[in-house]
Order: structure tokens, then C-alpha cells, then sequence
């Protein structure tokens, strides 16, 4: 028996796409870092808007 014979690929949706397109939510610039920020911390921001929300939380 093989694990991989009844493995159907999955679909992704537009949305789940959409979410990793890199680009910040806060300043809407287009960076490396909002995919991983978005894996740390489940926002969508990049490293300098990251930086200045705990700087100055508001």
C-alpha cells in the first residue's frame, strides 16, 4: 500500500494567495519581511512598521 496513490492536490484560494503577496499592510510597500512576520506573528506588516508599533503602540 502506498501513502502517495490516494493523495489529491489541494486547491488554494484566491484568498489564501492573496495573503502572501509581501506587501504591508500598514505602509503598503512591497518587502521580504511581511511573509515572515506574517509566520511569527500573524500580521501582515514589514520590519519597519513592525519596529515602530512597539516603539509607538497606538
Amino acid at each position: 500500500m502506498i501513502m502517495t496513490k490516494d493523495y489529491k492536490e489541494i486547491d488554494l484560494d484566491e484568498t489564501n494567495v492573496k495573503d502572501l503577496n509581501g506587501i504591508c499592510d500598514e505602509c503598503k510597500k512591497l518587502d521580504e519581511s511581511v511573509s515572515q512576520n506574517l509566520i511569527l506573528t500573524g500580521f501582515k506588516i514589514c520590519y519597519s512598521c513592525r519596529v515602530s508599533k512597539t516603539i509607538f503602540p497606538i
